[in-house]
């Protein structure tokens, strides 16, 4: 399984989003190496199709469905959306889901 993070440095919630992924693959039993991978400019973004920071793709596939038909790439922090609550980060259960799956 390839499990990629994508992030840029000036924004803070790639922190939170490795430590819940990393309990959500501790959770199902998951040693899989994390591919860390740093967006520094807007060329990038574009060439990785980054959605913003953080973006965690599970063997290419984004964490969200909507997120795979996004075509606004760019350094920015992302926003996720679970019910009525939206965080800069995913939560481990949205991370698990998309990991049952892949």
């Amino acid at each position: 399984m390839t499990i990629q993070l994508f992030y840029f440095d000036s924004c803070p919630s790639y922190e939170r989003a490795l430590s819940n992924l990393n309990e959500a693959m501790r959770q199902q039993g998951l040693n899989d190496p994390v591919d860390m991978v740093r967006v520094t400019s807007v060329e990038d973004a574009h060439a990785t199709q980054f959605l913003g920071s953080p973006t965690i793709r599970i063997d290419g596939r984004d964490l969200e469905a909507a997120g795979v038909q996004e075509s606004s790439f760019g350094l920015g922090c992302r926003v996720y959306r679970e019910g009525q609550q939206a965080t800069g980060w995913p939560s481990v259960a949205l991370i698990r889901r998309a990991l049952d799956t892949a």
